[in-house]
């Protein structure tokens, strides 16, 4: 397991390499990775394991994304351009699951093996998808969620969007098991701040002000999180918040107490995972239909438990 020294220790060494050319590996398999944006520390550590797993396993990478997750038309530019040079597997983290199929269908006339990750399409294209459990990881945000507030009052989302299948799981997962589990809740609101943690921040602003008696939100992304954290300082409010994913701010929140706990996901496997099943793609080997990286929730109790800290992305 990666200790969060290590990984940064791991992204400088990076960093002073500069990128790696794949035509200077003729012979090693190159795996092309887009994902969903490239501002998160989430898809730092995500590219960070990518790398660790082209190194150990023999691959050439390249490992790209656009300036903001909502930038859909931007994403499918960097996967047109992926696939005309002809990558031995393509990984994509698709901001939007449907926009992206008439791509993956000339990827897959063009014989170029597509694996997912972090968030799946609405196709049978992939051969395999590396992600987190999303509807199990809201499920459990939503359950901590509820303890926190004592089992009763109003809540709210602020998520990231609702075309990618991570941010529709998420939200669904969450919003399934309050109904399922928790009579006592009420779900007030359901807002999309495409990850920005300034709009986000004004999102929740404007919640508090709409919803003076709201007990809790669940913030469904790193951006989402932060944005909600800054809302709640900015509107000097006591309202709980549950988030996903780490970054620096999210735990620093996390220590401070304005932000109770969240989920983390694994992603410097799920970048290992992503490469391991490209490689294996390319060689025409089977390759498992699912591939879960894995998810913990953490809050001040559990923060600096060894297991917790090495999948900590700040």
């Amino acid at each position: 397991m990666f200790t969060r020294r290590k990984i940064i220790g791991l992204v400088v060494a990076s960093i002073l390499a500069g990128s790696t050319s794949f035509a200077s590996a003729e012979e090693k398999p190159y795996i092309a990775l887009i994902s969903k944006g490239f501002q998160h520390q989430f898809w730092q550590a995500v590219k960070l394991g990518a790398e660790q797993a082209a190194e150990e396993l023999g691959a050439t990478i390249t490992f790209e994304g656009p300036d903001g997750e909502g930038a859909v038309d931007r994403q499918m530019d960097m996967i047109s351009a992926a696939m005309a040079k002809s990558p031995s597997a393509l990984g994509i983290a698709a901001i939007d699951s449907q926009a992206t199929v008439p791509l993956l269908k000339r990827a897959q006339k063009d014989g170029i093996p597509i694996i997912a990750f972090d968030s799946g399409v609405a196709s049978d294209i992939p051969l395999t998808t590396a992600s987190t459990d999303n509807l199990a990881s809201a499920s459990l945000a939503a359950d901590k969620l509820a303890d926190l507030i004592g089992g009763a009052g109003k809540v709210a989302i602020v998520s990231f969007d609702q075309t990618s299948q991570t941010g529709i799981e998420r939200r669904d997962g969450f919003v399934d098991q309050m109904k399922a589990a928790h009579a006592g809740i009420e779900i007030v609101a359901i807002e999309y701040g495409g990850g920005d943690h300034l709009k986000s921040a004004e999102i929740t602003k404007t919640l508090l002000q709409a919803h003076p008696d709201l007990k809790g939100i669940f913030g469904t992304n790193e951006g989402a999180a932060i944005g909600v954290a800054i809302g709640k300082k900015e509107s000097g409010s006591d309202v709980v918040i549950v988030g996903y994913d780490s970054g620096k701010a999210q735990t620093d929140a996390i220590r401070e107490g304005v932000i109770a706990g969240s989920i983390t996901q694994n992603p410097v496997g799920m970048g290992y995972e992503t490469v391991r099943a490209g490689i294996a793609a390319s060689k025409g080997e089977a390759i498992e239909k699912l591939i879960d990286t894995g998810f913990y929730y953490y809050d001040k109790s559990n923060i600096d438990d060894p297991v917790i800290a090495a999948v900590l992305y700040d």
